[in-house]
């Protein structure tokens, strides 16, 4: 395949799919990845993405075989796997920690960090063979100030962040570049979705005590994709083991 490869795994998110869009536009033939496969075509469909762009995988990305076998097949398929997005992330139930289950804390983990460890640990030794490659994690800024109600979200992007830096200091010097982008909030069904789990939790109104930053809004879901894909571009092949903000001022001190 003539054209660069990109893996964008949580493919059908409000912030996936459109990585996915950003990347097919920039000419990357993209493996879009998510465990529901007829809802990832779906929102394919509606973004407008050209069918031929892009090839579709359903993985459960906690599973070490499958995710295994899966990145050995696209190698082989493909030739070259050039970029990893991954988006894949769940935010799980908010609450207090007293009050937050065990089982919640786990699935939030499986999902974003092993699953972020097992798409890495899969895919660097064909970008390591082939002496190039960029990897973008997915933080937040829950992973950099510890905020309220999310001790297994913040914790795990955190880790994230944490490992990505672990990363990019192993393979840097054999051509591989790994960085993290961190949105604040994002106008995303995921958004949407936090805000009512903190009203069962807190008796005011989230609107009136959660901070946009100075911007005074959340983020487009398409200006994330725009980060995502500048960590992963020929303008930015000396940032490495960076955790790239876009937050519209959330974290300023």
């Amino acid at each position: 395949m003539d054209k660069k490869t990109a893996i964008v795994t949580g493919a059908s998110g409000g912030i996936g799919i459109k990585v996915v869009k950003k990347f097919t536009e920039e000419g990357y033939y993209v493996i879009a990845v998510d465990l529901n496969e007829e809802r990832l075509r779906d929102r394919i469909s509606e973004e407008g993405i050209d069918p031929d762009s892009c090839a579709v995988c359903s993985l459960n990305i906690t599973d070490e075989d499958a995710v295994k076998e899966t990145l050995a097949s696209l190698n082989e398929r493909y030739g070259h796997l050039d970029v990893l997005v991954n988006a894949a992330g769940i935010c799980g139930e908010y609450n207090k920690t007293i009050d937050y289950s065990y089982d919640n804390f786990r699935k939030i983990y499986e999902v974003n960090v092993f699953g972020t460890f097992l798409m890495m640990k899969y895919t660097l030794p064909y970008m390591t063979e082939q002496k190039k490659g960029a990897i973008v994690n997915f933080g937040s800024v829950s992973g950099m100030k510890g905020y309220p109600f999310e001790v297994g979200y913040g914790s795990s992007k955190w880790a994230v962040i944490g490992m990505t830096e672990n990363v990019a200091s192993e393979y840097g010097g054999e051509g591989v570049r790994c960085n993290s982008v961190s949105p604040g909030w994002v106008d995303t069904p995921m958004m949407k979705k936090t805000i009512d789990n903190y009203r069962t939790i807190d008796p005011r109104d989230p609107e009136q005590w959660i901070s946009y930053g100075s911007i005074h809004r959340a983020a487009r879901p398409e200006e994330i994709a725009d980060a995502v894909y500048y960590l992963s571009s020929e303008q930015a092949t000396f940032v490495n083991g960076t955790n790239l903000t876009v937050d519209g001022g959330m974290v300023i001190k």
